[in-house]
């Protein structure tokens, strides 16, 4: 292998053609000639493109959890890196939101302009860096339901990540879509893709739930519809094997650790392939209620990395850029032990080499120098773009609010339908058939309730519960780690409330239930992902609550636009939520990247110009909220916080990221 690194430096200076020139760029190096051929391993141990050998160092973006704005500043930031591609998934919940609804950038929806995939292709090309696309239809990726639809739900019994013909009729159309977005940008059509993913860490399913027949129809329907690049499957190779892998093509291997013994197992499975870790893990995600985790250690990444490099094998920074899981759109983690159950914080910083916001890490150094001390291929990468200012925008007061009962009124009529009992949120008939995806769902019924009377729920509660009696919150405030062993959380099974003191007469008994975010990793079980309450009755002192009203708050961008009826907070005394408030407040100039200092407040989610840029929670890790400057504008700005409990004064802007107490790491 020492000799076709000397063959790459070599080739590489031929292709300068005066001394003292730039080098050609990765395109003009790769495509000299004409395109006869791909990304192939007929070389042993050697990747080669276009017939010129070639190793990978590719960093992990996904595009939906960037604004388009910044799609070129962070490519190229990774470019700058030394790096020649760029990795991305595909969210199929995003791109088909609703059943047979399918958008690509022009949608109309919440995350429309994030999703123009054919757009950010293009600026990777431009950017002179090549694409790995890993389109699913299942991705982990920390992201809800590991980005699958919701909706695929609604049909009972369904077995996703199988051959069940219902769940592979629903990606056969969703990949027919896909594809024929994507098929034009594949290499050896002009474009920049080189290789595409067969399905997401398959291995990881359980050997007992794993179908052969299921990958092949992924990789039938590839090729159906036209790809023709390299394909591959990744697991770890240590506790994976080949389980999860299709034969005859190329598995990678995840890990953050023991590469050595990875890349062992690798070529023991296929020794005359090239080695890639299509996932060394530089960092690590949080959970709310946790600590912040920052993954490798800059000292460990600097070790693995180099034996990664010793093997003279390709690799892909996961995350190279993490960004931020918008919206309602973070996964979470099941587990055998108390909680049982974790959600994912909305930043999804990594601790990567760029950071939430852009930013060069240490970790970015380190990479920077070993890949291009590795890489003997000389092409003309781009000095680092300078950061991007920061700013802390002055302190402005919440200036109106609006209460529960007013956000419940100006829920759209035909969002609001009559149930028999309680019934999961998936399940409403609203939406033309796919039932609601994200949010809250408030259970509603006019009852008389006796002093102290008990509310009993049936089963558990998915994931976390407010009880409000005429609009006023009965539960308390989630203070400390203890609060999760008692009523209004997964944790507990067939669980009941005290209701203290209802006013007398006919009361309105709300459950509100909030999906804090379906799993995205793990065995069969783990995706039966229903939330809200469905598993049996809800009672109010032995009376089974029936004819119950369901309510969905989705909180969708237009509509959160659209709210009317706003009251001055001077005057209102001490604000209880669950409810509303707003602050505006003006920009002059161009905008700047900000973050929210969300520490004075209790639970929620947090609206800026009508976009939900991602929940908060007192308990953290997370402290701060990202705002990328394109969501700002000249002039009059407004942000809308829905709050659960206790709302702060006011809106506290920072310069200064705090992604909370970190982890004690090795």
């Amino acid at each position: 292998m020492v000799s076709i690194r000397v063959f790459l430096f070599i080739s590489a200076l031929l292709t300068i053609n005066v001394m003292g020139q730039d080098p050609p760029t990765l395109y003009q190096y790769y495509t000299e000639g004409g395109i006869s051929s791909g990304l192939e391993t007929l070389t042993t141990r050697q990747f080669t493109l276009n017939g010129k050998p070639i190793t990978l160092y590719s960093g992990s973006i996904h595009y939906y959890r960037v604004v388009p704005e910044y799609w070129r500043d962070r490519l190229r930031r990774m470019r700058s890196a030394g790096l020649n591609a760029i990795e991305t998934y595909v969210p199929w919940n995003l791109h088909e939101p609703e059943i047979g609804t399918f958008d690509f950038g022009d949608g109309g929806n919440d995350f429309s302009p994030l999703l123009n995939i054919t757009q950010f292709l293009k600026i990777a090309q431009e950017e002179d860096l090549f694409v790995i696309l890993r389109p699913g239809p299942y991705i982990c990726t920390e992201w809800d339901f590991g980005g699958l639809p919701s909706w695929l739900l609604r049909y009972p019994g369904i077995k996703v990540r199988t051959s069940d013909p219902i769940f592979t009729g629903h990606v056969k159309q969703f990949f027919d879509q896909l594809l024929a977005q994507v098929v034009d940008y594949q290499f050896t059509r002009g474009g920049s893709i080189i290789a595409v993913q067969i399905e997401n860490e398959y291995g990881s399913f359980g050997a007992a739930n794993i179908q052969t027949s299921y990958l092949e129809f992924i990789r039938d329907t590839y090729v159906e519809d036209g790809i023709s690049e390299l394909l591959f499957t990744c697991d770890s190779a240590v506790s994976s094997g080949t389980t999860g892998a299709l034969p005859g093509y190329l598995m990678m291997a995840n890990f953050n650790n023991n590469p050595a013994e990875q890349f062992d197992k690798l070529l023991e499975l296929q020794p005359d392939k090239p080695l890639m870790s299509m996932e060394f893990w530089v960092g690590w995600f949080d959970h709310w209620w946790s600590t912040h985790d920052t993954g490798l250690t800059t000292d460990r990444l600097t070790t693995n990395l180099g034996i990664i490099f010793s093997y003279n094998a390709s690799v892909n920074f996961y995350m190279f850029h993490g960004g931020t899981t918008f919206g309602f759109l973070n996964g979470a983690n099941s587990k055998g032990s108390f909680p049982f159950y974790e959600a994912d914080t909305s930043s999804y910083d990594y601790d990567a080499p760029l950071s939430e916001a852009g930013d060069y890490t240490t970790k970015f150094d380190i990479i920077k120098d070993m890949v291009a001390q590795d890489n003997q291929v000389s092409t003309l990468i781009p000095n680092p773009p300078l950061i991007n200012a920061k700013i802390a925008y002055p302190t402005v007061a919440i200036t109106e609010f609006l209460s529960f009962e007013q956000i419940i009124q100006q829920i759209p009529a035909d969002l609001i339908t009559q149930i028999d009992t309680v019934t999961n949120m998936e399940a409403l008939e609203i939406n033309r058939g796919s039932g609601q995806s994200y949010g809250l769902i408030v259970y509603r019924k006019q009852i008389d309730i006796p002093p102290n009377a008990e509310l009993q729920i049936t089963g558990r509660i998915r994931d976390v519960a407010m009880v409000l009696v005429d609009g006023v919150q009965k539960t308390k405030r989630p203070e400390g780690a203890l609060l999760l062993e008692t009523f209004g959380y997964w944790t507990q099974e067939n669980p009941n409330f005290t209701i203290i003191d209802p006013p007398a007469g006919t009361n309105t008994l709300d459950i509100v239930v909030e999906n804090w975010a379906r799993v995205n990793f793990g065995s069969p079980s783990d995706f039966e992902q229903k939330k809200g309450l469905f598993e049996g009755p809800v009672s109010v002192d032995g009376q089974v609550l029936s004819n119950l009203t369901a309510i969905p708050l989705e909180f969708k961008s237009k509509w959160v636009k659209s709210l009317t009826g706003w009251q001055p907070v001077e005057g209102a005394g001490q604000l209880q939520g669950p409810l509303m408030v707003r602050a505006k407040f003006q920009i002059q100039g161009t905008p700047t990247d900000t973050f929210l200092d969300m520490s004075a407040w209790s639970k929620g989610c947090i609206f800026v110009n009508g976009f939900n840029i991602g929940r908060f929670f007192l308990q953290g890790p997370q402290v701060t909220s990202y705002i990328p400057a394109p969501l700002l504008k000249e002039g009059e700005n407004e942000i809308i916080v829905f709050e659960h409990y206790i709302p702060g004064t006011q809106i506290v802007f920072t310069a200064v990221p705090n992604l909370g107490r970190k982890k004690i790491t090795n």
